[in-house]
């Protein structure tokens, strides 16, 4: 099953850094953003992470959680977390639960070989639980500031 906007996304409990366990459930309340990024530590995904991590008390002030969401273990996590300084938490979806729930798995090809990746996503749940917006396809400048500016009109809304 995959899920579309304006539907309710289905509670899920996923391992992430901090030995926490993501709970969306008990996030109601709290507007959610999952960003799905394709690896650790690569050009790409550290900007965006940065982004995220530079903006986060303004997602705060908007009663929104951020999360990154990748295939990578928790190991590879903490380290990208620690050495970036992110103030938020990195999911670690080996098992593609997340991927699958949210669609983000493609056919990519790099140097002429193809294979399934991690289409580089972001999706914003409301304070209910609802899918509110979903960006697919991400293209890093400038993403990150469009979540924030949804988020926040979401939030007032």
């Amino acid at each position: 099953m995959t899920i579309a906007l304006d539907q309710s996304v289905p509670d899920f409990q996923a391992q992430a850094t901090g030995g926490q366990t993501i709970d969306l459930a008990a996030l109601r309340g709290r507007q959610v953003v999952l960003y799905f990024y394709p690896k650790d530590s690569t050009p790409g995904c550290t900007t965006q992470g940065q982004g995220f991590r530079d903006q986060l008390p303004a997602f705060e002030a908007a009663n929104t959680v951020v999360f990154g969401v990748s295939r990578d273990g928790l190991k590879s996590h903490e380290n990208f977390k620690a050495k970036q300084g992110f103030t938020f938490e990195l999911i670690s979806d080996k098992d593609e639960a997340l991927c699958q729930l949210f669609d983000v798995i493609k056919l990519k090809k790099l140097y002429g070989k193809e294979y399934l990746g991690v289409d580089r996503s972001t999706f914003l749940i409301d304070r209910e639980g609802v899918l509110r917006q979903a960006w697919r396809g991400v293209k890093v400048p400038g993403h990150v500031d469009a979540v924030l500016a949804a988020a926040q009109a979401l939030h007032k809304g």
